[in-house]
This record gives structure tokens, C-alpha cells and sequence, in this order.
């Protein structure tokens, strides 16, 4: 017998009142206690996944702890630009497809990582520059996304954008040497392509309050104010023995801009792991918009840190202690849960993006063939909305575009993006920007825009592209 239980034994002779109602609170405790990561941060209405690379699929222990332990997954790196389009304007799927399947076929949350970094680009992409290179991004983004829409619970558009040490800066990338505004254009373009995905930003050494996370609150308060499309924010959370004490402060005050937080990429090496990793756990339940967390991989043998032993399951699948550490904080509960929806990124129309085109000065071109058109009203507030459009050409290939509709109550477009707008009445017509007007057969293109209502705000019954009537859904 142990000496706690010696412990208990003698507190229920010197007050067995106050013992059997402790021996109650035990039982329903221990009743209550998920048994793994995932199922215990569902309790709070979060997720526990873990970062997953498609080759080790086929591992029969990989596998079994990944769909026993974890209800969210994020491909490690098979939705990176490098994997998903190695050569200009040919996507590759396969791999990213399988990691999306599974966690299908399994009731698993996916996050995108990631859509635009300055990083494992692939080579064409380092040979680009100036517009060619914001092209590129923009197309990139607008393929990938719509190809996995619906599938994504959230993006990693953008990552890894800003400077390491005191300055709080703009990382110097071929993709900041296009303009400054490139981060808003990604994030306007995902919105565009999927307005069901909650779209982040993601960085590493933001954990604590320094002049980086600075520079990225800034940033992130500035979208929020002018309407630009950001969810949430991705904390990646290498770390060495625990958190910075400043580190739920430092949450908290990104969920106080109206964006939801997530550890993405956690991992934890050194001798205090086990309390670091019950510290980020805890630190997350006490914010109510930190809606979960991901490890950077499942087995030690899994990791990018080599020889650090950062994760919860050792080279074997063995539970470590800092696996019942996690789990322990897990099922000790926090916070409310997060909001189950996000909350409108737009509460007023935000100023026209810089990178629209001029009206067209010659005739948008006719073509043949078939095209499907999708329109969703993604915000609407008084007076006011927001708009995501999905052209789907069913036709032959398109060098240019134009599509064509009408509103029945007044409204008007204040302003669009991934595109050029022109109204007369209740016409509205949308044409192609430099960068969009070449579409495959069977490929699409989408836009946004913003536009002002009075009494109903109906969504058009007809659109035609190019001369064609379009089918709608």
C-alpha cells in the first residue's frame, strides 16, 4: 500500500464524512477523464492533432496512435508549393489528397499548411519576380484552395512572413520584394477561393510578447480594423523546456483583437518537457478563443528535431510523461468553449485593395461552351456585404473573361478584388485581372467583392461568362 493511501485511509478515520464525499468527487473525476488527447480537448469543444507526412501512412504504429490519440491533422508538407505545383500551372494532389482522405475517413479536422511562405518553393517560383511572381502567388493560392474546398477547417495562408530579432520587421523574401501588400492580397485571394475556411497567419518565436510578436499584432490589428479577411493566428511553438511567462498574456491579447489563436507545429525538448507541455495546455484552456493545439509529429523517431526527443510518444509509440502530462492538464478542463463559428471579418466595407486592375478598353472576347458559376454571400452587416464568386469553365480554354449579371434590389458593388468591375443599373459586369484571365477547361478562377444594400440583398438568378448562361451551384 502505498503512502498516499495510507493518507487516505487516516483522513477517513479522522473524518469519514469529509472522506467518502472526497472518494466521490474521486470516482466521478476519474469517470468523467477522457482517455486520450483528442477525445479530452473535444471536451472543451478544441482539437489535439498532430502534424502527419503521407509516406508513413503504410506504418501500422504510426497510424493506430495517430487515429487513436488525434482529432485534427496537418500535413507536414504535402500542401506546400513545392509539392502541390512543381512545375508552373501543373498541380500535383496525390499525396495531399491521401492525407485529406484520411482524416475523412476517420472524423479528423484538417488544417492547410500552408498557402504562400517564403520557403520550399519551388524552383520556377525562385526565378520569378516583381508581377510575375504575384501572378504566380495569386493563381497558386486560388487552385489550391479551391481544390480542397470544403475540406479545410483552416489555412495557413501565409507563414513564417516576419524578421527574427529587435527590429519587428518584414522578412526580406522574393514574395515581400513585390510590394508590401502581398500578405493582404493572400488573404483576399483564400477568401476568394474557400469562404468556409478560417484563414491564419502562422510564425514561429511569437510565443511571448517580443518586438516579432509585436510587429504581427500590428498587423493583425491592422487587417481587423480594415476589413482584410484573418480568422485566426498560428503559434508554432518550437520550444525548449516550456513557454515564455508571458505566454497566455500573449494569447490573450490576439484573441482580444477578434481572431482566434492555435498552437500549430508544438514540439518540446528538454528535461522540464513534461511541464512545458502541461503549461501550453493549460495556458490554451484559459483562453476561450484558443481553439486547439498540434504537435509537430507523433514519435520522437517522427521529428525534425533531431535527437531532441521533442514529442509525446518515444521511437517505439510508448507513452512518455509528458504524454500523461498533457493529458492529465487536458482533462482538468479551463475555459468556455471556443465559439463554435468565427465571428464576421468585416464589420464596415474596407477600402478597395491595391492591387486591382483598370476598367478593360477593348471588348471582353465571346467564347463557347459551358460554365457553372457559385455565389456566396461570406458577411453582410447593415447597408453592407461581402461576396465570394466562383467561375467554374466547363467550356474550351479562356485567355480572358468577363461575366455578367443583374441585381434585382439596387445593389451595389463598392468595390472587388482578383478582378475589374463595372455597373450600369442593376448590371453588373466583372472581367478578368492581369493575372486571372487564363482559365483551362474545367478549371476555375474566382473574385470578391464588397457591395452596399437597402431594403433585400437577393442573390442573382443568372450569370453568364462569356457570353454563355452559366449553370448555378
Amino acid at each position: 500500500m502505498t503512502v498516499l493511501s495510507r493518507r487516505r485511509r487516516a483522513a477517513l478515520v479522522v473524518a469519514a464524512a469529509a472522506g467518502v464525499v472526497a472518494a466521490a468527487v474521486a470516482v466521478a473525476t476519474t469517470a468523467d477523464a477522457a482517455t486520450t488527447l483528442g477525445a479530452s480537448a473535444a471536451q472543451t469543444g478544441r482539437y489535439f492533432g498532430a502534424a502527419v507526412a503521407a509516406n508513413k501512412l503504410s506504418d501500422s504504429t504510426y497510424v493506430g496512435i495517430l487515429d487513436r490519440e488525434f482529432n485534427e491533422i496537418t500535413p507536414e508538407n504535402e500542401m506546400k508549393w513545392d509539392a502541390t505545383e512543381p512545375s508552373q500551372g501543373t498541380f500535383t494532389f496525390s499525396a495531399s489528397d491521401q492525407i485529406v482522405a484520411h482524416a475523412q475517413a476517420h472524423g479528423q479536422r484538417m488544417r492547410g499548411h500552408n498557402l504562400a511562405w517564403h520557403s520550399q518553393q519551388p524552383s520556377w517560383v525562385q526565378n520569378l519576380s516583381g508581377t510575375a511572381l504575384r501572378s504566380a502567388m495569386v493563381n497558386h493560392i486560388t487552385q489550391v484552395a479551391t481544390h480542397f474546398r470544403g475540406k479545410i477547417y483552416a489555412w495557413d495562408v501565409v507563414n513564417e512572413a516576419f524578421a527574427d530579432g529587435s527590429g519587428g520587421g518584414r522578412r526580406d523574401s522574393n514574395l515581400q520584394r513585390t510590394g508590401d501588400d502581398w500578405i493582404e492580397v493572400a488573404f483576399r485571394t483564400a477568401r476568394s477561393a474557400d469562404a468556409g475556411a478560417k484563414l491564419c497567419y502562422n510564425d514561429y518565436n511569437i510565443d511571448g510578447v517580443n518586438a516579432k510578436s509585436n510587429a504581427v499584432f500590428a498587423m493583425v490589428q491592422d487587417f481587423k480594423s480594415r476589413g482584410v479577411p484573418i480568422d485566426c493566428v498560428g503559434f508554432q511553438g518550437h520550444l525548449t523546456n516550456g513557454p515564455p511567462s508571458d505566454y497566455q498574456a500573449n494569447l490573450q491579447r490576439f484573441a482580444n483583437l477578434g481572431v482566434d489563436v492555435q498552437v500549430t507545429e508544438l514540439d518540446i525538448s528538454g528535461a522540464s518537457q513534461a511541464d512545458g507541455f502541461a503549461t501550453v495546455v493549460r495556458s490554451c484552456l484559459a483562453v476561450s478563443r484558443c481553439t486547439g493545439i498540434t504537435v509537430w509529429g507523433i514519435r520522437d523517431s517522427d521529428s525534425w528535431r533531431t535527437g531532441e526527443n521533442p514529442l509525446l510518444f518515444d521511437a517505439s509509440g510508448n507513452k512518455k510523461p509528458a504524454y500523461t502530462s498533457t493529458l492529465d492538464a487536458l482533462n482538468a478542463g479551463g475555459s468556455t468553449p471556443p465559439p463554435s463559428t468565427p465571428p464576421p471579418t468585416t464589420t464596415s466595407a474596407p477600402p478597395p485593395p491595391t492591387t486591382t486592375a483598370p476598367p478593360p478598353t477593348s471588348p471582353p472576347p465571346t467564347g463557347s461552351g459551358g460554365c457553372r458559376v457559385s455565389y456566396a454571400v461570406t458577411n453582410q452587416w447593415p447597408g453592407g456585404f461581402g461576396t465570394n464568386v466562383v467561375i467554374t469553365n466547363t467550356g474550351s480554354a479562356v485567355s480572358s473573361w468577363r461575366l455578367v449579371w443583374s441585381f434585382s434590389a439596387g445593389q451595389t458593388v463598392t468595390q472587388l478584388w482578383n478582378g475589374s468591375v463595372a455597373q450600369s443599373g442593376s448590371q453588373v459586369t466583372v472581367t478578368n485581372a492581369s493575372y486571372n484571365g487564363t482559365v483551362s477547361s474545367g478549371g476555375t478562377v474566382s473574385f470578391g467583392f464588397n457591395g452596399a444594400w437597402t431594403t433585400s440583398n437577393p442573390s442573382p438568378t443568372a450569370f453568364a461568362f462569356n457570353g454563355v448562361s452559366c449553370a448555378l451551384g
